[in-house]
């Protein structure tokens, strides 16, 4: 995104109702699981949702335990939890069919540390991530997704505490911004889309909707000339998995910077942290955002680098975008020294060894307030004061 100049940007988010968020929420429940029963568990699993149908693959290793009545459970629990208890898709009548194995030794005998022969643990793939920050919201990430996250996150507090019983799980939002000189000012178009009962009128979707994006846009962002387009097809009665199959991993965007930052390509949901893939982006975060708040700049991208089996990052990148007041050269170093990037100095730092992940499927990774247990610990800003210390 340019930063001098006036133009529109869009993002889009999904709600935790969405077929491929049903998804994402049921592989990290798998994660939790593992995760609560030994932190040192790995996991990579996918899920496929479709018209009354669950169906899980992937590779697991961890304690036998967590069997897979175990797992059917915490997949059932999920998608009741969401809130579908519709014909097309039922948390308790949906067939479940299940296909994990064990984890390929290869891959373990590249991840695992071996004390005899010195070697710490490797990343669990290879791949590039990246991390983004900028000063356009509180918790520093773009406007444009800070708010479409932040519409269907009310709209979904307020049908699970009964307030709109009109509206059903499964929603869309989209917002484009005006930008003048670099800085959102007031939004151009909102588009959302929701489910709803079969007897609501389209009138009542838009009354509601229109209160919740007026509760959450900033004042004078919306306007006159703002353009409303709710419920767009005139009607959205069936959704979720009955409506369109859903799969782990497929909004990527949505779960990240909504388009504002480049990514690397690998999905979040269904891993455990030694898959950098997941573990490296929540870290890129953290150190653009601590870069932003400590005032080096007013935007910050970052990008990491991995090689299967291998501990250290091949590559650390800083992009200021002309904002900073600190050469990148100098803080790619001051980063380096101030937290470990290896998969197991990543994961002890964040503390990512717990059941933390099912909480991060919907709404967006990251921009969310920290939890007192650990969740969302690379929201942290502890790392402002040892970065300027580095660097002074």
């Amino acid at each position: 995104m340019a930063n001098s100049r006036n133009y529109l940007f869009s993002s889009e988010s999904v709600s935790e109702g969405h077929p491929d968020k049903v998804c994402d929420r049921i592989s990290d429940a798998v994660v939790d699981l593992y995760m609560a029963a030994d932190p040192h568990s790995r996991v990579a699993i996918e899920t496929l949702v479709t018209t009354n149908r669950i169906v899980m693959a992937g590779e697991v290793r961890g304690p036998e335990s967590v069997t897979p009545a175990l797992i059917e459970d915490a997949a059932r629990r999920a998608v009741r939890e969401v809130g579908y208890e519709q014909k097309g898709f039922h948390w308790k009548n949906a067939e479940f069919e299940f296909y994990v194995h064990e984890q390929s030794a290869d891959i373990a005998m590249g991840v695992d540390p071996n004390a005899e022969k010195q070697k710490e643990e490797g990343a669990g793939d290879q791949g590039i991530m990246f991390g983004y920050a900028c000063r356009e919201t509180e918790p520093l990430m773009p406007a444009p997704i800070y708010y479409a996250h932040r519409i269907l996150h009310e709209m979904a507090k307020a049908r699970h505490t009964g307030r709109v019983p009109e509206l059903g799980p499964d929603a869309k939002s989209q917002v484009t911004l005006a930008y003048e000189d670099g800085k959102p000012v007031r939004a151009d178009s909102i588009v959302v889309s929701t489910q709803h009962g079969e007897d609501v009128s389209q009138e009542r979707v838009q009354e509601i909707v229109r209160g919740f994006i007026d509760e959450v846009t900033p004042q004078g962002w919306v306007g006159r000339d703002t353009k409303f387009y709710v419920n767009p097809t005139g009607r959205f009665v069936i959704g979720g998995p009955d409506g369109d199959a859903g799969l782990t991993g497929r909004k990527i965007i949505v779960d990240t910077y909504g388009g504002a930052a480049p990514h690397g390509g690998g999905a979040f949901s269904g891993k455990d942290p030694t898959k950098v893939d997941r573990s490296a982006a929540y870290a890129a975060r953290y150190l653009a955002k601590n870069v932003v708040a400590a005032g080096l700049a007013d935007r910050c991208t970052l990008q990491v680098c991995y090689a299967i089996g291998v501990s250290e990052p091949l590559s650390l990148y800083v992009d200021l975008h002309g904002t900073g007041n600190i050469r990148e050269s100098e803080l790619e170093q001051a980063l380096r020294r101030v937290m470990d990037l290896s998969p197991r100095g990543i994961r002890e730092h964040l503390g990512l060894g717990r059941p933390i992940y099912e909480r991060t499927a919907a709404y967006g990774h990251f921009g969310r307030q920290p939890d007192n247990d650990g969740g969302f610990s690379w929201e942290k800003l502890d790392l402002v004061e040892p970065i300027r210390a580095e660097l002074s």
